[in-house]
């Protein structure tokens, strides 16, 4: 009881927090396990776990989660490792990711920012170096008299 410590275990499935479908909530949510809404959430969300916005629910909110999946309606900014959007999913806002899923019929409005990965190579070549002037100076004209 005292004195032990609990096991530590790394992000899981498992779902913690339960906002109901007929719970309307405002305010910030902070955790480290994972939190499933199902009704009306307003305010900002953090969770070190697993986001699950279930069809019908709706949420205003800034996300800030492990992997966020989206089968409700979200407005407000996301950065998550991935991020999915089912077909009943509908989204509002700029997203930060490493992952992202759209499936047919989902629905992003935003600007979707892709992290890591290769660098963004140039869309057009760069100028290449004009020819270096030779040291001998001829001139045309001149030669031709």
């Amino acid at each position: 009881m005292f004195g032990r410590e609990k096991p530590k275990t790394p992000v899981s499935d498992k779902i913690e927090t339960v906002i109901g479908p007929n719970t309307n909530l405002q305010g910030d949510i902070r955790s480290d396990g994972g939190v499933r809404i199902d009704g009306i959430f307003e305010g900002s969300l953090q969770t070190a776990g697993n986001l699950i916005i279930s069809e019908g629910a709706k949420v205003i909110a800034d996300i800030s989660a492990h992997n966020v999946s989206v089968a409700g309606a979200i407005k407000g900014n996301i950065s998550a490792n991935r991020l999915e959007i089912l077909s009943t999913g509908r989204v509002w806002g700029d997203v930060t990711v490493n992952s992202f899923l759209l499936d047919e019929g989902g629905f992003v409005r935003g600007e979707i920012i892709m992290q890591g990965g290769e660098p963004e190579p140039p869309l057009i070549e760069p100028p290449k170096e004009p020819p270096k002037p030779s040291e001998e100076i001829v001139d045309v004209e001149a030669e031709a008299e």
